[in-house]
């Protein structure tokens, strides 16, 4: 009996070292399950965070986008600011040489009416001087229609004589 004793204590050794292996066995397993868990939620973590930065390079990709399109509109804008104040800078020449052929235009049309008022003074001038003229040339006509009557009824009476 002595054998199966040290048989039984030999088993209930190897029992207690199995279990005591089986105990050290299931705190490792949950251990591990743990270290296991703990890396679940390191990649679920992971993996939220590479779909937010995912979500955020879209959007940043978006916005720089809209960036160079905004870019590209104000360059083109740019552009056309620059051809309208071209623009506007010839049209203020032009607008500087019709104002100066305004103002000589303005100064000889100015100058031609002096000139037509002196003309329309002459002309009255010279109708005014044919008038006299014309009423002195009847008043000689008639001096010689009646000068030319005397002279004939002298030749008459001479004639008659």
């Amino acid at each position: 009996m002595d054998k199966f004793k040290e048989k039984l204590a030999l088993v209930r050794a190897e029992l207690e070292a199995k279990l005591a292996k089986a105990e050290q066995t299931e705190m490792e397993a949950k251990r591990l399950t743990d270290e296991n868990n703990a890396r679940d939620n390191e990649i679920a973590s992971l993996k939220n965070k590479i779909q937010y930065n995912d979500d955020k390079l879209v959007e940043y990709e978006t916005r720089m986008a809209d960036a160079k399109t905004g870019l590209d509109e104000g360059e083109n804008a740019k552009t056309t600011g620059e051809g309208l104040s071209r623009r506007v800078a010839l049209l203020e020449v032009e607008l500087e040489a019709a104002e100066r052929n305004l103002g000589e235009a303005t100064e000889k049309l100015r100058q031609m009416d002096i000139k037509a008022e002196m003309f329309e003074r002459k002309a009255q001038q010279l109708e005014d001087e044919n008038n006299s003229t014309e009423s002195k040339v009847d008043e000689l006509a008639v001096q010689y229609n009646n000068a030319k009557t005397e002279l004939e009824e002298t030749y008459k009476g001479i004639q008659d004589l």
